[in-house]
């Protein structure tokens, strides 16, 4: 197991490195200029090259990334080029509505695609089945500022259940936590439903069966807990890409997050902002998938880490 977390964090420092590197370039070939932004149209040359010079940009490429992660080892991410303040602290602002976002939003996946997984599993090629897909398929297709907007339109604005839009309490939660448990939830009752089907085809369910047990006993003792397995990466997955903020979810109701932090940041060029958000997303993206590696042998003890 020690053996395991250190390969896993060792590996982990490499991506997280090599996103670093990727982002970093992909940031400086962008054919604008962060400096013209900054400075405005009606500055002069001189002001622009002592803008320049104070940002560091007039070091050579090499150099500028070297420094930048030498600042983030100890946990410096600059200062944004718009907002003049810590991307740190900026970041840090952000996380609790992101992270708030993300728990409701897998929730919300768990709650609308294990039971139609489930459902649909248990009724096979017959008609609940069909309509139960043809739902995820629906759910999964619409895009998300439709569902979103349409949820706004009819539970906050003409029923009034909730609110238009904001940050603050759990009313403000409902609406973009389900807008998102709508598509996901339609890749969690396929993905459940397929893992289901196979493992209710198992010799131990037939053997559960046989032993006159009642079938929503053999569905949740014993198929259950080894169908959910492909369901546990899926949840891994989403907390890296929750927690690397879900811009249109956001714009649409109005939600402090990291996604509308860089969403603003790409509109002004603010790389430093830019390149934080970055790299919070892929530490994110490498914990969800550790996570979920680490729970998969508690689930299923015939998995070994290695």
């Amino acid at each position: 197991m020690g053996i395991y977390l250190v390969r896993r964090l060792a590996a982990s420092a490499l991506i997280l490195i090599g996103v670093t590197f990727v982002t970093f370039i992909l940031a400086y070939m962008i054919p604008a200029d962060p400096v013209a932004m900054i400075a405005g149209r009606n500055s002069t040359p001189e002001t622009r090259e002592l803008i320049r010079h104070q940002l560091g940009l007039d070091r050579p490429l090499p150099e500028q990334y070297l420094g930048y992660v030498a600042r983030l080892a100890q946990g410096d991410f600059g200062k944004s080029y718009a907002r003049k303040s810590d991307v740190g602290e900026l970041i840090a602002s952000r996380l609790p509505a992101t992270l708030l976002l993300m728990l409701g939003a897998i929730g919300a996946e768990l709650l609308i695609g294990l039971p139609a997984g489930i459902f649909a599993a248990s009724r096979r090629g017959r008609a609940a089945d069909k309509i139960a897909m043809t739902l995820s398929f629906v759910t999964v297709s619409t895009p998300q500022f439709v569902a979103g907007l349409t949820l706004l339109y009819i539970f906050a604005y003409i029923l009034g259940w909730f609110p238009l839009g904001g940050y603050g309490t759990f009313g403000h939660l409902v609406l973009p936590a389900v807008t998102l448990g709508l598509a996901g939830g339609g890749w969690y009752s396929r993905m459940m439903r397929s893992s289901m089907i196979d493992v209710l085809q198992r010799d131990y369910i037939r053997t559960a069966r046989a032993k006159g047990l009642p079938e929503w006993r053999v569905i949740l003792s014993h198929a259950l807990r080894n169908a959910s397995l492909p369901v546990i990466a899926m949840v891994g997955g989403d907390i890296g890409i929750f927690m690397s903020g879900v811009v249109v979810v956001e714009n649409v109701f109005g939600w402090p997050g990291i996604g509308q932090l860089m969403w603003q940041a790409i509109q002004s060029l603010d790389i430093p902002i830019i390149m934080g958000v970055t790299t919070v997303a892929a530490f994110f993206i490498v914990l969800g998938n550790f996570l979920a590696d680490l729970v998969a042998p508690l689930v299923d003890p015939r998995i070994r880490l290695r």
